[in-house]
């Protein structure tokens, strides 16, 4: 067995002490630890006190040390755990200044679904476009630029009227208010709801039938902060303009817009733009005093695979258009 250092001095000290009594390996029973406090309460010679003081002394300076030492360390991670938390709150403020930056963007870039430099070569739909029967020309108005001044939007929902249709306006006849619902074709319709929303229709067919499409939904292409201005909403979400009366409100429209023709230059346009891959169709959406023929009628028609459709979505399923 190998005798501690602490039992080699005691020999060489020529001490008496009873190392059974000390705990030191080698005499007696092992104990298998003891502190250098209790040797120096035994130690009897000058010169084992002073090797257990000194051994005391060099153990009290290297515990002061790793007490520095562990004093340094906490230091150190709190300083960096501070960084870390700057940092982040770095990093979230300029988050938080783009994402503001981006809502306030008048061109609406991150809703773009055309590049902003093929903007100006776009061409207005031809009065001859307009010229069919509403239910042709509604799903042929999906993927078209609406556009007035800085704003333009894209139509991703609309619903078609009909001639003897108890949903349509021009049911009760001509009126002063629904006279440009029978003609010319490519007319605006623009008609108030409940006192407060002016819902924009595209008229449709020959001058006299009294039949249009009603825009109900939109995405914003350009003019975004205008369109959020308008609408009191500050948001890129569709709740911007998922609906016919949001659509009016965004492009800044009033029954003053009535049988505007929309294939002419100026004001209020409609551009041309590819139809989309995918189209959805459904029955119309409100109309619960009509009949119940015409209230079961797929004459709702949508973008498929984008949000920006009106509720409820859950009525409407793929067809193919050729």
């Amino acid at each position: 067995m190998t005798r501690s250092p602490a039992a080699a001095r005691l020999k060489a000290a020529g001490s008496s002490v009873d190392l059974v009594n000390l705990g030191i390996e080698g005499a007696g029973k092992p104990r298998r630890s003891l502190r250098l406090q209790h040797l120096a309460q035994f130690a009897l010679t000058d010169s084992l006190r002073k090797s257990v003081s000194s051994a005391l002394r060099k153990r009290a300076q290297g515990s002061d040390k790793d007490g520095d030492s562990d004093r340094g360390a906490a230091e150190v991670m709190k300083i960096r755990k501070t960084e870390s938390s700057t940092k982040i709150r770095s990093v979230r403020v300029e988050l938080s200044k783009r994402k503001s930056s981006s809502a306030n963007d008048n061109s609406g870039q991150s809703l773009d679904f055309i590049p902003r430099s093929n903007l100006g070569n776009l061409t207005r739909l031809d009065a001859g476009f307009f010229q069919s029967d509403a239910l042709e020309l509604a799903p042929r108005l999906l993927g078209k630029l609406l556009r007035r001044d800085d704003v333009i939007l894209r139509i991703t929902e609309v619903e078609a009227y009909r001639p003897n249709d108890t949903a349509c306006h021009a049911r009760v006849g001509k009126t002063p208010r629904t006279e440009p619902l029978f003609g010319p074709a490519g007319h605006a319709y623009v008609y108030l709801c409940y006192g407060i929303h002016y819902m924009l229709n595209i008229v449709a067919d020959r001058v006299g039938v009294g039949a249009a499409c009603l825009i109900r939904s939109c995405c914003p292409v350009a003019g975004l902060k205008t369109i959020q201005d308008r609408r009191g909403l500050v948001t890129e979400k569709p709740v911007l303009l998922t609906g016919p009366g949001k659509v009016g409100q965004a492009l800044g429209l009033t029954t003053d817009w009535c049988n505007h023709p929309m294939y002419l230059p100026g004001g209020l346009e409609i551009l041309d733009s590819p139809l989309p891959e995918k189209i959805l169709v459904g029955p119309r959406v409100g109309i619960d005093y009509a009949d119940p023929k015409d209230i079961a009628a797929l004459w709702r028609f949508a973008v498929a695979d984008t949000p920006w459709v009106s509720a409820p979505s859950t009525t409407l399923r793929p067809i193919q258009i050729e």
